[in-house]
């Protein structure tokens, strides 16, 4: 089992900055992907930010220019800078991690538990 904690989030004015941090841990072999997915009271789950095992990287259009996704490969973390928050911005924020694990032929595709960022005057 893979588990992934997530820090960072809470309440936060309009221009404001907040860093969320989504750590690993388990048996993990390497980690192939990781990034963060938003949802907001009656919408869908939607992509934020990923980050590949390579230097790719994408952004919702939303985001760009305000938001960064970064990794620390030795802490088997992914980090969400966040800038210039809008209301818009305001959801329950979900880290996600794909790799392969100690003793097993299968991907993991694993989720944190989600974390509330409020950005409001």
């Amino acid at each position: 089992q893979v588990q992934l904690v997530e820090s960072g989030g809470g309440l936060v004015q309009p221009g404001g900055s907040l860093r969320l941090s989504c750590a690993a841990s388990g048996s993990i072999l390497k980690i192939n992907g990781m990034g963060w997915y938003r949802q907001a009271p009656g919408k869908e789950r939607d992509l934020v930010a990923a980050l590949s095992s390579g230097v790719t990287t994408n952004y919702a259009d939303s985001v760009k220019g305000r938001f960064t996704i970064s990794r620390d490969n030795a802490k088997n973390t992914v980090y969400l800078q966040m800038n210039s928050l809008k209301p818009e911005d305001t959801a329950v924020y979900y880290c996600n991690v794909r790799g392969r694990s100690w003793f097993s032929t299968a991907d993991f595709d694993s989720w944190g538990q989600g974390i509330q960022v409020t950005v409001s005057s």
